[in-house]
Parts: C-alpha cells; structure tokens; sequence
C-alpha cells in the first residue's frame, strides 16, 4: 500500500500482496486488519463489518458505498454535503420494536418490514438469542422454535399463548 521496503518481522501476505502490518487498514475506517478478519475485492481491504455492509447496501460488490458504480463523478452544486455513506453513521429514523430506540445499520435485525437491535431480537419467552432463520412470530412477539412449539403443546392451540405470558 505505501511502496516501501517491507521487512520479514513486519510483513504480511494476504491476496498475493505483501504489506506492512500498520498499512494492512480497511479502505472505509482505516481500521487496523488481520489476516483472520479481512475481505478483500478488486485489491481493495476492508474489515469484514464493511465489506458485509458493501454488499447488503448494493447487493452487489461491483458498487461502491454510495450505491453507484465505481465511477468518478463530480458533486452539482445543488447536491447536499452529506453522503449516503455519512448517513450510515450518523442519525436514523429506524425505530427498534422491541426498546423504540434507534437502530443503526451496523446492529439492525430487519424481518418482515421491522427493525430490531441484534439484542433485541430474543425469544420472547425464554430470551433466547434467535436469528431471522430461526423464529417464529406470533400476535406480534417473537418466539424460539423450541419455545413456541412447547406453549403450543401446553395449551393446545396458539391463540391462548399470550395467557401464558401473563401468568
């Protein structure tokens, strides 16, 4: 990345280049990398939390973060100054269903047009962790399978599970 001579003690070899371990950064947070937690795409190095966010803005990893093909353009005057990638990081309107505060793109759970925290996102039974592949929604809570088929089977059908809740 910096061209200059790159010692054995400091070196590292990642896509079949060589860098200085302090130049081995992410393109987008110039945050320190390691070969473990590293993607790379067209010679460019980013941290795996902006490479997954390269690709779920763009659905693509032929687009840059701004969500246009890598191409050089000039900003019209009646452009804002703020850049979707800075929107990113900065405020949202995305509301956690779960505790109402915001939610960041970094640490969104989106299903079925809601948005929650990672932490968020429990079983409302047990608080287990459950992920977008592995629950169940019903009357607008959130279950585990295990949970949701176990007050099933208590109650016979699942329009008494909410009692269950209360008691």
């Amino acid at each position: 990345a910096c061209e200059k001579t790159v010692y054995l003690v400091d070196q590292l070899t990642a896509d079949n280049k060589v860098y200085h371990k302090a130049c081995f950064r992410c393109h987008h947070c110039k945050g320190t990398l390691k070969l473990s937690n590293y993607n790379s795409f067209e010679g460019v190095l980013y941290c795996r939390p902006h490479f997954d966010q390269l690709f779920k803005m763009t659905g693509s990893l032929d687009k840059s973060f701004e969500g246009a093909p890598k191409t050089v353009r000039e900003r019209s005057a009646d452009q804002g100054s703020n850049s979707k990638v800075s929107s990113l990081f900065g405020g949202t309107q995305d509301k956690c269903v779960a505790c109402k505060k915001t939610v960041y793109p970094l640490e969104k759970v989106a299903v079925d047009g809601t948005s929650y925290h990672r932490p968020c996102f429990k079983c409302s039974h047990g608080g287990c962790v459950i992920s977008p592949s592995n629950y169940v929604a019903h009357e607008h809570r959130l279950y585990c399978r295990h949970h949701h088929t176990q007050l099933f089977k208590e109650r016979g059908n699942f329009s008494q599970m909410e009692d269950h809740e209360k008691n």
